[in-house]
């Protein structure tokens, strides 16, 4: 993706990292994610330092609207600055314009 600094990326990262301590602070979204994604709880820390893993993880807080919100109202934000940090970390299609 084009024009996408270190420092936004950073951020994002920083982001989906907040957004899965969120998940996991509570037992029933960290289930639900857990089975979402197929990750074992015994294998959630070798999955995190997989390449696209927090992408995923943006990804899923961004598939359910009130998941987002409550996170980004958690931490002081506009849901829409979540979308954001997913397309920062390379989520979504977005095409390049000349």
């Amino acid at each position: 993706m084009k024009g996408r600094g270190k420092g936004e990326r950073e951020a994002a990262e920083s982001m989906a990292i907040q957004a899965l301590s969120y998940i996991a602070s509570d037992g029933e979204r960290l289930s639900r994610f857990l089975a979402l994604t197929g990750i074992g709880p015994d294998e959630i820390r070798s999955a995190a330092a997989q390449p696209g893993f927090l992408i995923g993880v943006l990804e899923y807080l961004a598939s359910d609207e009130a998941l987002m919100i409550g996170f980004a109202a958690e931490n002081g934000m506009k849901p829409e600055v979540v979308d954001a940090a997913r397309l920062a970390l390379g989520g979504g299609w977005e095409r390049d314009i000349p």
